[in-house]
């Protein structure tokens, strides 16, 4: 039977999973950043789930995931994503507005509701945002490449974190740029410079900083083959 863990639980493991992939270093001050709360909060809760041996917490060397922790983040991160898929297929909100709405109770969910709100759904494979919703107890999400990695003549489709600022979203919205939405990288200047791509017809031009924040689905990456 899956451990039964509180909102602050979760959110810490999704954090440290979330940390722990993008190669940063995951102690309990990078934990306390991203969650909002003070170090001290923090602290306590990494206790918490060490001493259920779901974490490992040794001096110096930062906090990191057992086997059972990583499977419990996991199990987690699927569950907001299909809470967002919910309240942007059946209620209507914006995929931007999704990640913030079900935070606030994805956590209270009985696992019998979760199960009934996926296969309702017709079983998704991805997220409002375009990120995949991982299957239960599989080992590892599957990790997509940023559109900067891409080349000329590659073709794929967006997906854009739930966090991003609001700001660069809507400056995303006003060239196109929205998860689903596929483009074809036309051109990439050297030396970190722009990219030019072409979305729904139109060629637009994204700056490298701006890139960084959209990731693309790997299963989609394609070469444009010539007409």
């Amino acid at each position: 039977m899956a451990a039964i863990l509180t909102k602050s639980e979760r959110e810490t493991l999704k954090s440290l999973y979330r940390l722990s992939r993008d190669g940063q270093d995951a102690h309990t001050g990078a934990l306390a950043e991203v969650l909002g709360v003070s170090p001290a909060t923090a602290t306590t809760t990494v206790k918490r789930l060490a001493e259920r041996g779901l974490l490992d917490h040794k001096l110096y060397r930062g906090v990191e995931l057992t086997p059972a922790g990583r499977g419990a983040a996991i199990a987690a991160i699927r569950r907001h994503r299909i809470v967002e898929r919910f309240l942007a297929d059946m209620l209507g909100y914006a995929w931007n507005e999704a990640d913030r709405l079900a935070t606030s109770f994805e956590h209270d969910l009985p696992q019998e509701v979760e199960d009934r709100l996926y296969v309702a759904l017709d079983r998704p494979s991805s997220c409002p945002h375009g990120f995949p919703i991982p299957a239960p107890e599989m080992a590892e999400i599957p990790t997509m490449p940023l559109l900067y990695d891409l080349g000329p003549g590659d073709v794929a489709v967006v997906a854009v974190p739930g966090d991003t600022d609001p700001e660069i979203v809507k400056f995303l919205d006003t060239l196109g740029l929205r998860p689903g939405v596929r483009v074809e990288v036309r051109e990439k200047h050297p030396f970190d410079g722009p990219l030019v791509l072409r979305v729904d017809g139109k060629d637009r031009t994204l700056g490298e900083k701006i890139a960084h924040h959209i990731y693309v689905k790997k299963d989609a990456i394609m070469k444009e083959t010539p007409a």
